[in-house]
């Protein structure tokens, strides 16, 4: 079986000093495997010492001159530090012949000239590196990204995959169980000419590379974890986002974020490969993965500048077609991959104005006077940008009020709204950028989240919840430092929908007189697209086999979930891992503490022993508070029947008593405790043991409780048999480590565990590599409406917690 390959990217400051040379590799040994491929930037500041040399050529030898000898040196050292022996001979001696060819250089030098000098530093970079790994037992090769890369010079380059992917893939063929050390930011054209792929160019090179390949995973590693809310070292409390959308993190490289570059996630997006941004300084500080997702969001996520933009001027004379030209203006760009920054349009002055950062503003300009347009191009320097980049930004009226409250009083020239509603983004006379970004992420990030809750249920346990809620709203609020509304009541038919809020203590009575008919779950996105809130949370109280089969879209929306439904928990398990993936692969969580055990934290109890590293080996127990309470009064005195009568007289039954007879219940219960246990389970392999016997199933409710002595004299006979051996009748579950599941009646000893428990009290013994001698037992109320209710705060509490 092949091991997918991986691309790892090392930028020059992963790379500045032996230090960091000896870090990568210890990196390599840890996450790479044979075949996979690496990418390297120019070492430290490599490239700037170039471009002082180039310079120097066309102002003064001597200049030239200790620019290349303080480049020399630097490669020198690295060497000397890194390596020994012949491989220390070969590599000087390789790079003496290259320094005196770069010696013999004089002014002018043509475009290529110059780019082919630029590009030594990579090359410096990859064979460095790949003969460091060799003497560290990682077999390796170092490859010119010239000998396959196609492109063409250009503001900004594109590869040509088409004519790239032949030759990278011959290449390949040719070192198999190789890591493969490749040069970044170089390509060749047609007449062999090295081309140069612009700003942070290495970075486009390696998902550009990594798609060729077909990688699983490109890692771009760097000084830094990933993606801030915030630039750390202007913001103390930037918060890292270890998941950023697509379209999110496309639009914040396109606005030239420093961690982000505008070209590197094209080849992301039309390929299948995963892409993340870690730190190779500490690689298990976090990272930042990059999701293939369109989810729907809800503001800003990521607060951005930068402090050197160009402005070009397009003034339009009064006799020409100014909306024309001046949509002409925009796709010609677009098309060309000079989209600007942001642009403002002046129909008064017929003027359009665009945005560059200083790298493209020339080519952008120079482009737009070959296209020949009819009007008066100026180029004006001098500015600065600040932008709120996230899903929903623009239509967050929270977030639009606090950036623009932000910018009241600075020098601004224009704001603008980007058309995919990514970002706002505003321009400013130049001016320190450092107050504006700390005062619009503390406006925006550091305010009271506002969390909307829709519930789905208002029976027993929905009102129990209403009033729990009614009463401890305050007290969350105060504790979390965010706002909780109840937004939305929602029953099998009708729902009742209230942005502005619904009084949980009231809402019961005033459900008939607000609510309205709905079909097909049309409350779902409007709950998804619900304004002036940062999150949004279902809490599902029902049994509905129909609601669970929306988890999905109830992550698509991007909303969370807090479930005391079985059915999705313990539905197949293709089904059950899909709804995991539909709300994990967007930052989504999917709560359900209150599906077993009522208030007793079994679920959370047995999932933290499989993450802490525990193996579950076993579980068993009274699963079900009703049934906890039938067989606890059962004793012969008083038939069977009569018991299941006076529970669902009290409340302590389903409305049918018979899903609590029939041990589907406990059923559901144990397989979802067999999943979080880490075990894969379905429904089918369990061996239940129902109590409902088959005449009376599909039976009217009322007939089915005319004819209970059927239930009683099954059941009498086996007390019997029990009491003769002095023990009693219990329904119990059991699971194994081998997959072994189990439901029913058990004659068990006065003294078990099992025996001894207050009525509807539940029992959860559960042994493991850790509680082997003596299993670690949970016990509590399992049942009723209270503990239950209790349970769906606790994790409406977790969630507060987590977002």
């Amino acid at each position: 079986m092949s091991i997918e390959r991986q691309l790892h990217k090392f930028g020059g400051s992963s790379l500045a000093d032996p230090e960091c040379y000896r870090r990568v590799v210890q990196i390599l040994k840890q996450y790479s495997q044979a075949e996979d491929l690496i990418v390297v930037s120019a070492a430290g500041k490599t490239t700037n010492h170039l471009i002082e040399f180039i310079e120097g050529l066309y102002k003064d030898g001597r200049i030239a001159h200790e620019a290349l000898q303080d480049v020399k040196k630097f490669q020198v050292n690295l060497i000397e530090q890194l390596l020994s022996g012949d491989e220390q001979t070969a590599l000087i001696a390789q790079l003496n012949d290259e320094f005196k060819l770069l010696g013999e250089l004089s002014a002018p030098l043509t475009d290529a000239e110059q780019a082919a000098v630029l590009g030594h530093g990579e090359s410096w970079s990859a064979r460095l590196l790949s003969t460091l790994l060799n003497q560290n037992k990682l077999t390796s090769i170092a490859l010119d990204s010239r000998n396959f890369l196609r492109a063409e010079a250009g503001t900004q380059p594109e590869v040509d995959r088409g004519t790239s992917y032949p030759l990278l893939n011959a290449i390949l063929s040719q070192h198999s169980q190789h890591r493969v050390v490749i040069t970044g930011f170089m390509a060749q054209n047609q007449q062999g000419h090295t081309v140069l792929l612009g700003r942070n160019g290495s970075d486009y090179s390696a998902t550009v590379i990594g798609a060729l390949a077909q990688v699983s995973k490109v890692t771009i590693w760097s000084d830094v974890a990933g993606v801030y809310s915030a630039d750390p070292r202007i913001v103390e409390d930037a918060c890292l986002l270890p998941l950023l959308r697509l379209d999110e993190a496309s639009e914040l490289a396109r606005l030239a974020a420093p961690v982000l570059h505008s070209r590197t996630l094209q080849p992301v997006a039309q390929s299948a490969m995963d892409c993340h941004l870690r730190c190779s300084y500490e690689p298990e500080a976090g990272s930042t993965r990059i999701e293939r997702v369109l989810a729907s969001g809800r503001g800003a996520k990521i607060i951005s500048s930068l402090d050197e933009v160009l402005l070009i001027e397009l003034y339009v004379s009064s006799g020409h077609d100014f909306s024309r030209l001046r949509q002409e203006a925009l796709s010609s760009l677009s098309r060309a991959q000079l989209e600007p920054l942001a642009y403002e349009v002046q129909e008064d002055q017929h003027c359009l104005r665009l945005s560059y950062t200083r790298e493209i503003a020339g080519g952008a300009l120079a482009y737009l006077q070959d296209k020949g347009f009819e009007a008066e191009i100026k180029l004006k320097e001098g500015y600065s940008m600040v932008a709120a980049v996230g899903a929903g930004v623009t239509s967050n009226p929270i977030h639009s009020y606090g950036f623009y409250q932000q910018l009241k009083h600075a020098p601004v020239e224009f704001i603008a709204e980007s058309t995919s509603g990514l970002s706002l983004v505003a321009i400013l006379r130049t001016s320190a950028t450092t107050p504006l970004v700390q005062g619009i992420h503390k406006q925006l990030f550091q305010a009271q989240k506002r969390v909307a809750i829709a519930l789905c249920g208002k029976g027993n346990i929905g009102s129990a919840w209403l009033s729990l809620f009614a009463e401890q709203k305050s007290e969350l609020e105060k504790r979390r430092g965010m706002n909780f509304e109840l937004v939305a009541i929602i029953d099998s038919q009708t729902y009742w929908f209230d942005a502005n809020g619904i009084n949980a203590a009231n809402a019961n009575q005033q459900f008939d007189n607000e609510a309205i008919s709905y079909e097909n779950g049309e409350w779902i996105p409007r709950l998804g697209s619900i304004q002036g809130y940062d999150e949004a949370v279902v809490i599902d109280v029902t049994a509905s086999q129909e609601l669970a089969l929306q988890y999905q879209e109830i992550a698509t929306q991007g909303v969370h979930l807090i479930s005391a439904n079985k059915v999705a928990g313990s539905a197949s398990s293709a089904f059950y891992y899909q709804v995991q993936d539909a709300f994990a692969k967007i930052n989504r969580h999917w709560l359900y503490n209150a599906t077993v055990g009522a208030g007793l934290p079994i679920n959370h109890t047995v999932k933290d022993l499989r993450e802490s590293g525990d193996e579950v080996i076993a579980i068993s127990g009274i699963f079900s508070g009703t049934l906890s309470w039938l067989f606890q009064q059962y004793d012969g005195s008083v038939p069977f029947a009569e018991l299941v009568d006076l529970a669902w007289q009290q409340g302590l039954t389903e409305p049918d008593p018979r899903h609590d007879l029939d041990g589907s219940d406990v059923m559901r219960k144990l397989v979802i405790l067999a999943r979080e246990s880490g075990l894969t389970i379905e429904p089918e392999a369990v061996k239940v043991e129902s109590l409902v016997p088959e005449e009376l199933a599909q039976l009217p409710l009322d007939d089915f409780l005319d004819n209970g002595h059927i239930l009683s004299e099954l059941l009498a006979e086996r007390l019997r048999k029990a009491q003769r051996e002095d023990k009693v009748l219990r329904y119990v579950a059991r699971l194994e480590k081998n997959g072994k599941a189990t439901v029913g009646v058990e004659a068990l000893t006065r003294e078990h565990a099992l025996a001894n428990l207050l009525p509807c009290d539940n029992i959860f013994a559960i042994e493991s590599k850790w509680y082997k001698d003596n299993p670690l037992v949970i016990r509590g109320p399992g049942a009723g409406r209270e503990v239950t209710a209790g349970a769906i705060q606790s994790d409406l509490n977790l969630l507060s917690s987590l977002i």
